[in-house]
């Protein structure tokens, strides 16, 4: 069993990196149905999962950096005051002069549904390629956070798949959110990419049903041995309110959420994600990590915007302590 780690002190200072969009969020104030008319907007949010994802890292004090592009604007320069301001390697971002900082508008329903209206593909981060900065920024990284939605970009996830084989081909590591959408899945290539990704993944980190995405196993258990069988080292399930589960091929944990008002869910899970993986570089003991990143979601969601909730381990502890009855299972 891996050793846990105390509260403030580090097994390693492994460097974690991830490649994707960087983007603002601007969101209505009143839930409703879309953006048909004038209304109140909040805003503007840094955001993009892999930014929220890796300033989560950042806040944790763990060594990190983004390979990404923001346009020479306000919202580009949000986004880049924020990630160096929790510790996060900004040195790959790129800033584009011809192209804007992606934005995503959000507006809540009345069911806790949403609705969006993206621009990516057509903003700075959808022109992500290689460049010097990100050459060394990859050589410095001990491990590589893919999320799937960065696989819909043809630059990026060709950026990702070669990073993943200068990293691993040094013994670093993979983590894998699949981020699973079926727009995402229905283009072509992509589902091609993402069975690539898998195939080197170290840490899959589904949510809900996305894990039979690779296996055909209908039944739950048997569908995580069936993965962890072809080469993935664990598998971290996030199951949202219904709490997350961890699985290895000798061990199952399983812990609850933490209890939380719900505000904004957008990175909740990005944030968990940030946290275990951090934890789980660090040589701690599964369910320690696990705790805490499950402590990190429940940050996430009560506070509106998607990397508002982010926190320091100061303050996990903090909503550990005073939960001290949630024993793992």
């Amino acid at each position: 069993m891996r050793r846990a780690v105390d509260k403030t002190g580090h097994a390693g200072a492994k460097k974690i990196i991830t490649i994707g969009e960087i983007l603002v969020e601007i969101m209505a104030v009143e839930p409703g149905d879309g953006f048909r008319g004038p209304i109140a907007l909040t805003g503007p949010y840094p955001s993009g999962a892999p930014a929220i994802f890796i300033d989560q890292v950042g806040k944790l004090g763990q060594p990190c950096g983004i390979i990404s592009a923001v346009g020479d604007d306000d919202f580009g320069r949000v986004n880049l005051d924020r990630l160096r301001a929790d510790g996060v390697d900004v040195s790959a971002v790129g800033i584009d002069a011809d192209r804007p900082t992606g934005s995503a508008f959000v507006r809540y329903r009345a069911d806790g549904q949403r609705d969006f209206v993206f621009n990516i593909k057509h903003s700075a981060s959808g022109a992500i390629a290689r460049s010097p900065a990100s050459d060394r920024l990859i050589e410095t990284a001990d491990h590589l956070h893919v999320m799937g939605t960065a696989l819909a970009s043809p630059a990026m996830a060709g950026l990702i798949v070669e990073s993943i084989g200068r990293i691993k081909g040094r013994g670093g590591t993979v983590s894998f959110d699949p981020n699973s959408r079926k727009e995402l899945l229905s283009q072509p290539g992509v589902a091609a990419l993402v069975d690539e990704v898998f195939a080197h993944t170290d840490l899959l980190l589904p949510s809900g049903t996305e894990l039979f995405q690779f296996s055909r196993e209908a039944d739950e258990q048997r569908a995580l041995s069936d993965v962890l069988s072809r080469g993935i080292r664990a598998i971290v399930v996030k199951r949202g309110r219904a709490g997350a589960s961890y699985h290895d091929a000798a061990t199952t944990i399983s812990v609850p959420s933490f209890a939380a008002e719900e505000v904004d869910a957008t990175g909740a899970g990005d944030s968990f994600g940030a946290t275990f993986v951090t934890y789980w570089l660090r040589g701690a003991d599964p369910a320690y990590a696990l705790t805490r990143a499950a402590a990190a979601g429940a940050l996430a969601v009560a506070v509106r915007g998607p990397m508002e909730g982010n926190a320091d381990a100061a303050k996990l502890e903090a909503l550990i302590a005073g939960s001290a009855d949630r024993p793992a299972r």
